[in-house]
């Protein structure tokens, strides 16, 4: 079947001589895993490498035949060309990170237009944005909504957050319940949009506290979920 899609690439691998094996998050199907054969040898064919960066979009037509095997492309081109998120240091090393996380959270092979758009939307605004130290926090914080386990946070004035159950409560009833200057810190990122992230002023301590409870999170309501190898690259360069 014959797909035009707009699509998010997550990953790109590099499979014997002159192969890639891209897997994308595309609108019209949700995951999916491509082999480019011979993409990385030829000079005038339609699909170039550059086009399969993490996180780049793409407008493309695809050959789908939803057997579990791999895909194929017959044409692609870049939907929103980016500025910084390829060349400049921070942004790149959390556009792996991210990219890591999408494809670690997101398996199902189904169309999803809400997650999509806010994909997309959300990669647009890290491109054209300078003030982007929280962003990978309140990010996974939005994400956790279109995953299904989004928090709770109808009692968000309680001291404790359980990160199992996934809200807050007035007392702590089991291992599970945080408290202290990392969940207030947390709190911060609830009932705002990219463009508040400026005006949350967190330590370098408290901004890593809040990412790795973040994660202790995801681990606990993702199945299958692995840490993500580029976060140590992250914290050195962020925190």
């Amino acid at each position: 079947m014959i797909v035009t899609t707009n699509a998010i690439v997550l990953s790109s691998l590099k499979y014997a001589e002159a192969d890639l094996i891209v897997t994308c998050y595309t609108e019209a199907a949700g995951v999916k895993t491509y082999l480019l054969r011979r993409i990385l040898k030829s000079r005038k064919g339609k699909l170039k490498t550059s086009y399969f960066q993490p996180l780049t979009q793409l407008e493309m037509v695809a050959y789908h035949k939803n057997k579990g095997t791999l895909e194929s492309i017959r044409e692609a081109k870049i939907l929103h060309p980016y500025e910084t998120l390829h060349t400049e240091v921070v942004k790149s090393s959390l556009v792996m990170f991210l990219a890591e996380m999408l494809k670690n959270c997101i398996q199902e092979e189904e169309s999803n237009p809400d997650l999509f758009n806010f994909l997309s939307a959300a990669f647009d605004y890290l491109d054209t944005h300078d003030a982007i130290g929280n962003f990978h926090i309140l990010f996974l914080l939005k994400l956790s909504a279109y995953l299904g386990f989004y928090p709770d946070a109808s009692d968000i004035e309680a001291p404790y957050f359980n990160i199992a159950a996934g809200f807050f409560q007035s007392e702590s009833t089991d291992i599970y319940s945080e408290e202290g200057v990392t969940i207030e810190a947390f709190k911060q990122f609830f009932g705002v949009n990219f463009d508040a992230i400026s005006e949350i002023k967190l330590t370098k301590k408290e901004r890593s506290d809040v990412l790795n409870l973040l994660l202790a999170y995801y681990q606990l309501h993702l199945q299958g979920y692995k840490k993500p190898k580029s976060l140590l690259v992250l914290n050195q360069l962020f925190h």
